[in-house]
């Protein structure tokens, strides 16, 4: 196994006050989701009033998809920062970019043992070479090879949420999404303008919290082909935390996205995703670990993700 697979071994950060009951955070892991707007799992409940928080991520997965209509076998590494202001006791805003590049990241053969391990089929995997770089989508005219190195996203974001109900339990808000992604030159050259609006309830009881999340977003590009993505798509999101303590919580979370297109049964498939995680929380900050397992349908979903991340409250 790669030097660089021990960084999967690191655990993402969270706080013990404000963080240690939050979602993961981490982002869609759909070879096609995670290059333009898909929501994420989010808390509805408010931090301190003018408070900040700063969070960031790095995410290393590997995508396998062969179907009758395009072959999907690549490499992509995400790192992401943002900013959260509690602007008051109702409303949240936040900003954020984050880089999305095709690099070597090795999990090819971690993959092959893990499905082995648990006696999960490979799929067809073992039958192609590792640690390639390849997508093929005849059908739309789509063959593009050896592109380790490229960039497929670079996206600002912004999101803005606004609280309509809080008591000792419940938490109700409502977000609104804007996503911008330009990449200016190779064979993901593309400029996108997307939106999406959604519901997130939060539910706390001792040491157990429950969020959902419920939205829609709204796509358009110049220069990806009609065929390939809806112009709007639903999802949503459900998750369970529970806390040992103030410093130790586990986490799972399922993630859901409608198809990419409706042009044929196999992209207007869903994706679904299991995602796992561990925190560690001190007062401020907090660090934690999540793996991204596809579901049900696994040529429409990235094989396996991990992902490490840190929240630091200001």
């Amino acid at each position: 196994m790669k030097n660089r697979q021990l960084l999967f071994i690191l655990p993402i950060i969270y706080c013990s006050h404000t963080f240690a009951s939050q979602p993961i955070y981490s982002y869609a892991q759909s070879p096609i989701h995670s290059n333009v707007l898909s929501l994420q799992l989010r808390d509805s409940n408010a931090l301190a009033p003018g408070s900040f928080e700063v969070k960031s991520s790095y995410n290393q997965a590997s995508v396998w998809a062969e179907t009758s209509d395009y072959f999907l076998d690549f490499y992509q590494n995400q790192a992401d920062i943002a900013i959260l202001w509690q602007v008051n006791s109702r409303w949240k805003s936040e900003v954020g970019f984050k880089r999305i590049v095709a690099r070597d990241n090795g999990l090819d053969e971690l993959t092959h043992n893990f499905h082995d391990f648990f006696g999960i089929g490979q799929n067809g995997r073992d039958e192609v070479p590792q640690d390639q770089f390849h997508i093929s989508i005849p059908e739309l005219g789509i063959e593009i090879k050896d592109f380790e190195g490229e960039t497929l996203t670079n996206a600002l974001t912004s999101y803005n949420e606004y609280r309509f109900y809080s008591d000792t339990n419940h938490s109700l808000s409502a977000g609104f999404s804007i996503y911008y992604n330009f990449v200016n030159s190779g064979p993901f050259k593309r400029d996108s303008f997307e939106q999406g609006v959604q519901i997130n309830y939060s539910f706390r009881n001792e040491n157990h919290t429950f969020h959902s999340m419920l939205g829609v977003v709204n796509r358009s590009s110049s220069d990806i082909p009609n065929e390939l993505l809806t112009k709007q798509a639903g999802m949503w999101a459900v998750g369970y935390n529970y806390a040992f303590n103030n410093n130790h919580s586990v986490i799972i979370e399922s993630h859901n996205y409608s198809g990419w297109a409706e042009s044929n049964d196999d992209f207007s498939e869903p994706s679904n995703e299991v995602v796992l995680g561990y925190r560690y929380s001190l007062e401020r900050v907090a660090l934690g670990f999540s793996m991204s397992e596809n579901a049900r349908n696994m040529d429409n979903s990235t094989d396996i993700a991990f992902t490490i991340g840190l929240r630091y409250l200001i």
